[in-house]
C-alpha cells in the first residue's frame, strides 16, 4: 500500500474514527487528538498484512481512546457546575442514507446519552460504544479489545441495563424537535412567560455547563416555573450584538446564539410527548471553540 493510498484510506474513514473517539470522550479536541495519533500509528506501521483496514483504524483509535479516557478520570478534576459533552457537529448528510441507522447514530450521540455514557467504565464505554452506535459483532470487538467473546457479551449486557436505567426519555424527530426550538427561542427572545410555560413539561429541568466561566446556574433548575423564570430573566439582560444559527449538533437541531459574531453559548432541547422535556445550554467559552468557524 502506498502512502497515497494509505492516506486516502484513513480519510475515507476518518468520519468512523472521529465517531468513536467522541462517543467515547465526550470532547472534540480529545476526539480530534486521538485521531491524529492513529493517523501516525497507521502511517508509520507494516499495513501488508491489514485486510479490513475500517476494523484495524477501528481499533487502534478505541485503545487510543480508552487510554485518554483512563488519564482524564485519574487525573480527579473537580468541574464547577453541571458536565455537559462538547457540541459536536453532527451533519450525517449523505453518509448514512438509512434512516433506522441515522437516528441510532443521533441517539448514541446525544447529549443525554453521552452524559450517562460518562458513568461508565472505559471498557463498557467502548463495548458499548462499537456495538450500539456502530453495530460492530461481538467477536471483532472482543479481539479489538483483547478481550473474550463472554466477556465482552457482559460488558455489553451491563453497559446497556446502566443507560437505560439512568437515561431520559426523548424523541429524536428532527422535525418536531426543530418546531419546538423556534417556538421555544421565540417565546425566551420575547419575555413571553406564558407562552414559554405551555412550551414546558411540568418536569422540565435545565442544566447549564459554563465550567465556572461564564454565567450560567451551578445546579440543574427542575420545574417549568423556575426553568421559565430563569430563562425570561436571561433574555432581558440580553447578549450584545445579539445573533443566533441554527445548527444540527449531537444528532439533533440546536441554537448557536453569537455575540458580535463569536460563539456565546449552545441551547439544545430534548422533547417528548410535544413538551420540552430538558434544556441543555452550553457556555463554557472551551467547548465552543470548534464551532467558531460554523
Amino acid at each position: 500500500m502506498t502512502t497515497e493510498t494509505a492516506t486516502d484510506v484513513f480519510e475515507a474513514h476518518r468520519p468512523v474514527l472521529l465517531g468513536v473517539a467522541y462517543r467515547m470522550l465526550g470532547r472534540v479536541a480529545d476526539a480530534e487528538d486521538v485521531v491524529q495519533e492513529a493517523w501516525l500509528r497507521w502511517s508509520g506501521s507494516d499495513r501488508g498484512d491489514v485486510r479490513e483496514p475500517r476494523g484495524y483504524l477501528v481499533r487502534i483509535t478505541t485503545r487510543l481512546a480508552i487510554d485518554r479516557l483512563r488519564q482524564i478520570k485519574s487525573r480527579g478534576e473537580t468541574y464547577v457546575g453541571p458536565w455537559l459533552p462538547e457540541p459536536y457537529v453532527t451533519d450525517f448528510g449523505d453518509t448514512v442514507p438509512d434512516t433506522a441507522e441515522r437516528a441510532v447514530l443521533a441517539d448514541s450521540v446525544s447529549l443525554a446519552v453521552l452524559v450517562v455514557l460518562e458513568t461508565l467504565s472505559p471498557l463498557e464505554r467502548a463495548v458499548f460504544v462499537l456495538r450500539e452506535a456502530f453495530g460492530f459483532p461481538y467477536a471483532d470487538i472482543a479481539a479489538m479489545l483483547d478481550r473474550g467473546e463472554p466477556a465482552v457479551r457482559q460488558l455489553a449486557g451491563r453497559a446497556r441495563k446502566h443507560v437505560e436505567e439512568r437515561r431520559p426519555r426523548y424523541e429524536v424527530d428532527p422535525v418536531q424537535r426543530r418546531d419546538l426550538t423556534e417556538r421555544f427561542l421565540a417565546a425566551a427572545a420575547d419575555g413571553d412567560l406564558e407562552g414559554l410555560m405551555a412550551l414546558l413539561a411540568p418536569d422540565v429541568r435545565l442544566v447549564g455547563d459554563s465550567g465556572g466561566k461564564a454565567r450560567a446556574p451551578l445546579r440543574a433548575l427542575r420545574t417549568a416555573d423556575k426553568v421559565g423564570r430563569f430563562l425570561v430573566g436571561a433574555a432581558q439582560k440580553g447578549v450584545p450584538d445579539f445573533s443566533v444559527r441554527f445548527l444540527e449538533l449531537n444528532g439533533g437541531p440546536a441554537v448557536l446564539v453569537l455575540s458580535g459574531g463569536k460563539p456565546d453559548s449552545v441551547f439544545q432541547l430534548d422533547v417528548a410527548d410535544g413538551r420540552v422535556q430538558a434544556v441543555y445550554i452550553v457556555r463554557n467559552p472551551d467547548k465552543l471553540r470548534s464551532l467558531a468557524a460554523e
